[in-house]
């Protein structure tokens, strides 16, 4: 994986209760916490905007859509 470095800026206190989860070896260094905790909340928007999406559709529409699909679907079926 490639990486490149940044500059942020991070309030004092949270730097502070970052660097007692790396003393503890919970993270391996700072970069690493921040990686895995920007990855964590881009994974939980992407969950978050599918679920808003989803709510958009409505049931009956694609339950039609589904048996529509089925009945064509079916027709193409070989009997045994």
């Amino acid at each position: 994986m490639t990486t490149t470095k940044v500059a942020i800026t991070i309030d004092s206190s949270l730097l502070a209760e970052l660097d007692r989860l790396v003393a503890q070896q919970v993270f391996a260094n700072r970069s690493k916490a921040i990686q895995e905790a920007l990855a964590d909340k881009l994974t939980r928007m992407r969950r978050h905007r599918l679920a808003r999406e989803s709510a958009k559709l409505s049931p009956v529409d694609e339950q039609a859509l589904a048996e529509e699909q089925f009945e064509q679907d079916s027709a193409q079926w070989p009997v045994y």
